[in-house]
């Protein structure tokens, strides 16, 4: 057979993008109905079509890119660090030989708005398999608030209760809950103290709607799903339980430090157990809940613990530093500066070489031992093949596996 394939314009050039996510966090466009979620959710104009995308690197929407449509913005094409943007691309046919076809077109779902009683097409909170498929999913768009658990949430509502019921003798202190979560020593007993000894009462459902009545009174309405019944409560003061989020600008430290962090802004540890207060970066600890939600004796104990790493550092007359890293062939390097952007511990940066009068003769890339990890990153990304790691670098690959022929 002789095929045409038609190949899209993607507008990212797949060989030079690296898949870092920059572009479409930053895109202007961010009300667009995701396909991947059944228009439950909303993409940018700049996407990665879905998570399994092989190559996993985004494309742009030529019809809702403001650049493309209007010749405004550039947003993703200003901050891409390895200028993989093309607004000029187009499509493209390939022309192959193949000696079969396999039919794999796939399916889509009847359009059920035919049946009109059912509410399909008019009522919101009908939907389909594939939506609820969607919805149901871990990835899924239905993330409201936070996706993890705040650790502090349960037991400062406990605490709220018993001082309410502490200054208000009369009151009722109502708590709707989903799951206690009270791990630590007394913890669980805290719980207890406040419904047993307290009378805090404690409702397991979750809220549906808070509004305020004609006569100015909050109107809870909620359901208790171990007794299967709806309740609805006159209250005079409502309460939310917000869960720890990081500071605002918590990323910018971040990038600065060199430090990395999660999905959710949460500075990232060397390692959950080995290493818990200490980062990537030499030099650098976490305390407290910068690294994750905790209460104040988790806090103190890490403090008290980065302290001590402080302390150990500074005792020390020389600084170990990692065995492998990273080193220039400077005779090589034509200083494109891909190595020091690409770097996440900012251990590379611009070196002068000068000649003996003290004129700068060229600029290179210089790796700073103290900081390097050895990750490697740099190696990758080098244009002009000058960067090795100390013992892996060709020669010693090669020689390696000459040995084993």
């Amino acid at each position: 057979f002789d095929v045409t394939i038609r190949q899209k314009a993607r507008y990212v050039d797949p060989a030079a993008c690296t898949g870092c996510g920059s572009c479409y966090q930053k895109c202007p466009v961010k009300k667009i109905p995701s396909e991947f979620d059944a228009a439950l959710g909303h993409r940018t104009a700049i996407y990665t079509p879905f998570p399994q995308a092989v190559p996993n690197k985004p494309v742009i929407d030529a019809e809702h890119c403001l650049m493309i449509t209007k010749g405004k913005c550039g947003v993703c094409a200003k901050i891409c660090p390895t200028g993989a943007i093309r607004y000029d691309d187009q499509d493209t046919e390939v022309k192959v030989k193949v000696g079969a076809i396999v039919v794999a077109t796939g399916f889509q779902l009847w359009d059920h708005s035919a049946y009109g009683e059912y509410g399909a097409g008019r009522l919101a909170d009908v939907i389909d398999g594939f939506q609820f498929e969607r919805l149901a999913s871990a990835s899924g768009p239905t993330k409201r608030g936070v996706e993890y658990c705040s650790k502090i949430c349960c037991m400062y509502t406990a605490k709220h209760a018993i001082l309410y019921r502490h200054k208000v003798h009369d009151g009722r202190a109502i708590v709707f809950y989903m799951d206690v979560r009270a791990g630590g020593k007394g913890y669980d007993e805290f719980v207890r103290r406040a419904v047993e000894a307290d009378g805090a009462e404690y409702v397991r459902g979750r809220v549906s709607r808070v509004y305020r009545r004609a006569d100015g009174k909050l109107i809870v309405r909620g359901a208790d799903t171990l007794a299967a019944t709806p309740v609805t409560i006159e209250a005079d003061l409502v309460v939310l339980a917000d869960a720890m989020v990081p500071r605002s600008g918590s990323g910018e430290l971040a990038r600065m430090l060199g430090i990395a962090y999660d999905t959710n802004g949460f500075y990232s540890e060397a390692h959950p157990k080995l290493r818990p207060v200490e980062t990537a970066t030499a030099g650098v600890f976490l305390a407290g809940a910068c690294q994750s939600p905790k209460d104040i004796p988790d806090s103190v104990a890490q403090a008290s613990a980065a302290a001590s790493k402080t302390l150990g550092l500074f005792s020390n007359p020389e600084l170990e530093r990692e065995p492998i890293i990273a080193r220039v062939n400077e005779a090589a390097c034509v200083h494109c500066r891909a190595c020091i952007n690409a770097c996440p511990y900012r251990a590379i940066e611009d070196y002068d070489i000068t000649d003996r009068q003290g004129n700068v003769i060229r600029t290179v890339a210089r790796v700073n031992e103290g900081l390097c990890q050895g990750c490697g990153t740099c190696v990758a990304v080098c244009r002009s093949n000058s960067i090795d790691l100390d013992g892996f670098t060709d020669e010693q690959v090669l020689a390696e596996i000459a040995t084993l022929e």
